[in-house]
Order: structure tokens, then sequence, then C-alpha cells
């Protein structure tokens, strides 16, 4: 089949340019059978329904846009647009149109990458991604990352902590169910089961940054007054904390132990408590 030209990929490889090769740029069609991904590549999930819908949109269009690859002794390995060439094997492209880069073009990439991370359209985990790269494979401090792009280090640092998220919340994040303030929310808890729950009810629900903040913290350990650390309660128990907190719009707190506790309602005005006697009151 002859390959077309259309689609765009997201991701990381939208950080690296890949329009019209420059001067001096070899740019062919190369059998989608040469070609390899990336090992350093970070994203290693793919939206197979997503996939799906851009090899339909490269059936009907094409592929315009080329990949980005560097010629190999065996073959070819992808610099970037992984997402296309993967959707242009589901659609049955036998070739595809590519940028060869060569192997001394690695500055010239850098400094795109640089430059695109002062964009404003990037994904939350395209941008950790991207600013993991720089740390990891072209020697960059956290530090002089965030000046190169012009952002502050902490940024940067809380960027590329969302990465330590579980996959299923990396999931969410990437498809836009979860914003970064949301997936943030959610690194201080340290059980990944529980984290990918309350993301999904996070989604589901609709809740705020600060409903996620009252879970996690819910679910911290506790610590005695003689400075000895209790053990985190129940997920049951944490689970019921915030949902009544959910229900009732006020903070609940639980407090649970050997199979018996207390329940705090906390409020701030008589109005408050008029509105949580309604709630109770209610048929």
């Amino acid at each position: 089949m002859t390959s077309r030209r259309g689609g765009l990929g997201r991701g990381l490889s939208t950080l690296i340019p890949t329009g019209e090769p420059q001067k001096g740029t070899p740019y062919r069609e190369i059998p989608v059978n040469l070609i390899q991904p990336n090992p350093s590549q970070p994203r290693t999930r793919y939206n197979e329904e997503s996939l799906g819908g851009l090899a339909r949109s490269i059936i009907e269009v094409g592929l315009l846009q080329p990949l980005v690859v560097q010629e190999m002794e065996t073959g070819y390995v992808l610099i970037a647009g992984e997402r296309r060439w993967r959707a242009a094997q589901m659609a049955g492209l036998e070739s595809v149109p590519a940028i060869v880069r060569i192997a001394d073009d690695t500055g010239s990439l850098l400094q795109a990458l640089v430059e695109n991370l002062q964009r404003e359209d990037l994904t939350p985990l395209a941008e950790a991604s991207a600013y993991k790269l720089l740390i990891d494979k072209h020697g960059l401090t956290q530090q002089e990352v965030a000046h190169r792009v012009g952002k502050g280090r902490a940024t940067v640092a809380n960027s590329i902590r969302l990465l330590r998220l579980p996959p299923a919340i990396l999931e969410l994040l990437e498809n836009g169910q979860l914003t970064a303030g949301h997936a943030r929310a959610l690194l201080p808890i340290s059980d990944p089961k529980y984290a990918s729950h309350i993301a999904k009810r996070a989604v589901s629900e609709g809740w705020t940054v600060r409903q996620i903040e009252e879970a996690a913290k819910a679910r911290a350990p506790r610590r005695k007054t003689s400075g000895s650390p209790r053990k985190a309660r129940p997920a049951e128990v944490v689970e019921l904390e915030t949902r009544l907190t959910s229900q009732l719009g006020l903070p609940v707190s639980i407090s649970y132990r050997d199979q018996k506790g207390s329940l705090r309602v906390s409020f701030k005005s008589v109005d408050d408590l008029q509105r949580l006697f309604a709630k109770l009151s209610a048929d």
C-alpha cells in the first residue's frame, strides 16, 4: 500500500520538530518494518482507542507529517513520532515518510526540545517526560532545565514527580481526565491501589483538588503525642470519611481503633450547622 500523509502525534514526540527537512537533511520513504522504537522513549503506554482513531485518520487523509529517525546499521531508530508510527502500522501502511537525522545532530534536537518546552499547549505527561529526558539523556540539572525553559526549579521538580504515579493514574492524566493539579494531590499517597482508587473516584464524581488532598491526608498514618506512629486506618474507614465529607459539604474526621471510634463534623458558622441539620433531617 502506498503511504499517504496526514495525522498528528501527541506526547513527547510533539516537542521535537517534525516539519519540512532542513537543507541537507535526508527525507525519504522508509519501510515501517525497518523502524524500531527508541529504547530511551519515556512514554511506554499508548491508548489503543486513541491510536485507532489516528489510524482511521491516516487511512482517510494519509500521513502528512514525517517521522524523525536515526539511521543505524540494522535499520532506523525513532527519534520522534512513535505514536504516528504505531498508528501507521495499524492502518496497514508499508512505508512512511521520515526525516533521517545524522548522529551528530543531537545538539540541534536538544535545542529544539528546550524551545518547544516553552509552549503552552503541552500535556502534563509530555512536559514531565521531556524534563526527565533533558536530565537523564542530556545531563542537565533541574536548575539548568528550569533556566533554559524559563520556569522555576520547583515547577520542573513537581512536574517530574508526576512520573512516579501508578500507570492507571498516568493513563487518566494522559487522556486529560485528570489535571496536573489533581495528579499532584495524589503524590503523598504511598499505596498505589488506593491512589488509583481515589483518582478514578475523582474522575467519576468530579472531585476538586481539595477533596483529593483530604483523601490523601485521611490515608496518611496518624501519630500519637508520644511520637510513636499509628498504623494506617482501614481503607473502608477512609473511604467513608471521604464520602461523608463530600455528601455533607463539611470536613468529617473519623477516629477508629479496635473496631470502635468516633465521628467529628467541623463547621465554621451557625449557617453551616443549619445546613447540616437540614441534610440529616431530610426524608
